[in-house]
């Protein structure tokens, strides 16, 4: 009887251990179409990659720039001379017209030298016309012959010209002094306005020393100012002296300028690798003022035809800058250069045939050599 229940549980558990292998069989040949269907599915939906034609063109952009407004005309006034400032003419804010008188200084010792000038300049005036006569009645003389001998009319000419190099001498000695005496007047070099002044009457002035480290006056001409722009190396060659700039200062931030270049240095800045570039700016009602700092709009206009793709296409990564060119569905990484950029599109330079097809969308992600399953023409 034992045996014969021994028996039946063994049946009993070979069967359930043949309808589990079943069952498991069962489940993977289900899960195994079931992951090949979701593959072919997925295959199926997947969308196809986009790609467009290089083509050539002219991209027009702008460059927005800080800039900086100064005057046209700026002049720091000194005193030529060691004086005492004797009355002041203008202030701080006087608009002054050139040739106006803006300071007069007093020094009493210049006087006294132009006296002693003057002095020494009558007193050689009076030898040199005596020594001159002399010369001419020998000259008139020795046309008698025997009279006069030939030494003694050499030493009266000798002697006149001698006194008249002294009398040369003490001309441009009186000169001088009244020259230097000229400088205790302070005149405007230019029409302008007055921004600043460091001196009260009375201060002791001069070249050198105390009284000589700030100016007397700072002239500005502000009629018309200067826009100084430093723009960076790789837009010089777009620059034109037509070229037309809009801008706008913190000051006025509703209300736009305009200027036209008008100087540029044609060279660059060795610190900033930049080239300075000056606009002039009319600003006869003076909202304007020097030092104002602005915001410069400068448009950079297309100057030759080069490839111009969508901003997408172009891959900026740590290593290098490059484009995805489609061939026979393969990708390939084509190096380039990037140029100006507006409106979505950039400009590149590299080793690219007009029609060339490029992925639009762009990224290191596509490796280079990868097959593409699915591409199609944007539209």
């Amino acid at each position: 009887m034992n045996r014969i229940v021994n028996n039946i549980s063994r049946s009993a558990i070979v069967c359930s251990m043949a309808f589990a292998m079943v069952a498991s069989l069962n489940s993977c040949s289900s899960s195994g179409a079931k992951d090949k269907e979701d593959e072919h599915k997925t295959e199926a939906e997947a969308p196809a990659q986009e790609i467009v034609p290089v083509a050539k063109g002219r991209l027009s952009s702008s460059l927005q720039l800080p800039g900086e407004l100064i005057a046209y005309q700026q002049v720091d006034l000194y005193a030529k001379v060691s004086s005492f400032v004797k009355s002041l003419n203008a202030d701080v804010g006087s608009a002054v017209s050139q040739g106006q008188l803006l300071a007069t200084m007093e020094a009493p010792e210049l006087n006294s030298q132009l006296a002693a000038a003057e002095s020494r300049l009558k007193a050689q005036e009076a030898v040199y016309y005596a020594s001159k006569a002399l010369y001419d009645r020998l000259f008139e003389t020795s046309k008698t012959p025997g009279t006069v001998s030939q030494n003694d009319l050499d030493q009266a000419l000798a002697k006149k010209n001698a006194d008249y190099a002294q009398l040369e001498a003490a001309k441009s000695s009186y000169k001088e002094v009244a020259d230097t005496r000229n400088y205790l007047q302070i005149r405007a070099p230019f029409s302008g306005v007055i921004s600043s002044r460091n001196a009260n009457p009375g201060a002791y002035v001069g070249p050198a020393g105390k009284g000589s480290e700030l100016p007397l006056f700072t002239l500005q001409e502000q009629k018309r100012l200067r826009l100084v722009i430093s723009v960076p190396e790789a837009y010089t060659s777009l620059l034109a002296n037509t070229t037309t700039v809009a801008f706008t200062v913190k000051a006025l931030p509703n209300e736009k300028f305009t200027a036209k270049i008008k100087r540029m240095a044609g060279a660059l800045d060795s610190r900033l690798r930049a080239e300075r570039v000056e606009m002039d700016v009319f600003n006869d009602n003076k909202k304007l003022l020097p030092g104002m700092v602005s915001e410069v709009s400068l448009p950079l206009p297309a100057q030759d035809s080069t490839f111009i793709i969508p901003k997408s296409a172009l891959v900026n990564s740590t290593e290098k800058v490059f484009v995805i060119r489609v061939i026979n569905n393969k990708a390939e990484w084509v190096d380039v250069k990037k140029g100006r950029e507006a409106d979505g599109k950039v400009e590149i330079y590299g080793d690219l045939k007009p029609e060339d097809k490029l992925v639009k969308v762009a990224s290191d992600e596509i490796r280079n050599g990868s097959e593409l399953k699915k591409v199609k023409l944007a539209q």
